[in-house]
């Protein structure tokens, strides 16, 4: 084995070890950090061709196992809305596998745009906004959460992220406390990561350039070394949230989002 192969393991396990402390502690999956992460990864082997669209794909089937490990820990502590997730599950669902097919038809540069833009206005929300403001007391119900859930499924799996960064701003707009928020928004990264893997699997079939040990647009030398990293270090992150005051989880996830937004956006727009 090479050392250009171990080198790239071992910043899987890093990836994975920091997607998993994400995962627990914002309820995001930690798309966030694996989506770049394995383009800069993938790129730098010589796979670029289609760099953007497995590091999707891959972040996708690791968010399966992160959210799952997330969800059970904050369900531990009593912070995840079953009847929320009972109710919009479908919906997101839907969105997952639409979202996948887009990205298939997508420039990876229009992927990593979308997220980065997105993920900037989201961020002035949670650090400028406060506490008490709400759109509402409590979570739509249909027609509105089939829309919204839909664009939460369909714009995830666009970026590869489990659904945290939508469903914790809307459900503390909601009138959700940002802990309750947080274990619920867990619990969307499986119904978005499971359709959105299997899209881009089925999509990536018979694609030439992909990396050794693909299937079709997800990696899953990657998905193996990631998840058993992530999923170990998830509950750590979930005991952190908790030991955290709302204000600061707040900021903590602004802060967070604004350093993937501007990474994403000048990889979009100022390399290459």
């Amino acid at each position: 084995m090479t050392a250009q192969i171990w080198v790239f393991f071992a910043g899987l396990l890093a990836t994975g070890a920091f997607a998993g402390l994400i995962a627990g502690l914002f309820g995001i999956g930690g798309g966030v950090v694996m989506v770049p992460a394995l383009y800069y990864t993938l790129s730098a082997l010589g796979y670029e061709d289609h760099a953007m669209h497995a590091a999707v794909g891959t972040s996708l089937t690791v968010i399966v196992s992160t959210s799952l490990r997330s969800v059970a820990a904050h369900a531990g502590r009593g912070a995840v809305d079953f009847d929320v997730l009972r109710r919009w599950t479908p919906w997101i669902v839907l969105g997952a596998l639409t979202g996948s097919v887009i990205a298939d038809l997508a420039p990876g540069e229009v992927l990593t745009a979308l997220f980065g833009i997105v993920a900037l206005l989201l961020s002035a929300q949670f650090f400028f906004g406060r506490p008490d403001w709400k759109l509402a007391q409590d979570m739509p119900g249909l027609p509105m959460s089939g829309v919204l859930g839909t664009l939460i499924g369909t714009l995830s799996s666009l970026m590869g992220i489990g659904g945290g960064v939508f469903g914790v701003t809307l459900m503390t707009l909601c009138g959700k406390p940002i802990h309750k928020a947080v274990g619920t928004a867990a619990g969307f990264g499986v119904a978005i990561g499971l359709p959105g893997a299997i899209g881009f699997m089925v999509a990536g079939m018979g694609e030439l350039g992909r990396a050794p040990f693909s299937l079709g647009y997800v990696n899953m030398a990657a998905f193996a070394v990631l998840a058993i990293a992530a999923v170990f270090l998830a509950p750590v992150g979930a005991r952190l949230a908790h030991a955290l005051p709302e204000h600061r989880l707040r900021q903590a996830f602004a802060i967070g989002l604004v350093i993937v937004a501007l990474n994403m956006l000048r990889e979009a727009f100022f390399t290459g």
